[in-house]
């Protein structure tokens, strides 16, 4: 091994035709990742102890939420590509209450400078039911309200959905993935993983 150079994971290919997944419910704070990169942040490996699965698209480490992993590098492919528009679902805590103009924008698309936004659905919300606390809280600010954006888009750039709330007016100040594709968090505690059969055909 190079000098300098991490120890990666190195284990045995997957036996033929695995096409499982694991669903984990990656939680604040935790790098989308498993090898450490000096911050001292936890990553997948003190949550997933599954050899040669790897996440198919990254959750930044102050998102929680739904990552999938596998071991198939064809389907990882898929996923993490938005031509093969595996919807992705977000549930966005945002600072200040939306108008209908801010939904709009964020609906038809937003200029971010480097790249204009392909459009998405985005509805508010309600809290969601049964939702953890996220360790640490979000800040609070007494004076100004916080609401719930449900946004659904195929994308999957670095950070879009803070800056393109950001960009409206409506900064995102916590940011969980619910779903990917038809897979979702239904039933995942934080830290908590499940495996799931692949889908047979995927488009």
């Amino acid at each position: 091994m190079r000098p300098g150079r991490r120890a990666e994971r190195r284990h045995p290919p997957p036996p033929l035709g695995d096409r499982r997944v694991v669903l984990l419910n990656k939680p604040y704070g935790v790098l989308c990742q498993f090898s450490a990169d000096g911050s001292g942040k936890p990553t997948l490996a003190a949550f997933v102890d599954i050899p040669a699965v790897y996440p198919a698209g990254r959750l930044d480490a102050d998102s929680e939420g739904l990552v999938v992993l596998t071991a198939d590098g064809a389907l990882q492919a898929r996923i993490a590509d938005r031509r093969h528009r595996y919807a992705k679902v977000y549930w966005a805590q945002v600072e200040g209450l939306p108008t209908p103009g801010q939904l709009a924008r964020l609906a038809a698309g937003v200029d971010l400078g480097d790249f204009v936004t392909a459009p998405i659905c985005v509805r508010e919300i309600d809290e969601p039911p049964g939702l953890w606390s996220r360790n640490p809280p979000i800040r609070v600010r007494l004076a100004i309200p916080t609401r719930w954006l449900e946004l659904t888009l195929h994308e999957g750039k670095n950070r879009q959905v803070r800056r393109m709330t950001a960009a409206v007016g409506l900064p995102t100040l916590r940011l969980i993935r619910w779903a990917v594709g038809p897979w979702t968090l239904a039933g995942l505690s934080p830290g908590a993983t499940r495996s799931e059969a692949a889908p047979t055909r995927v488009v």
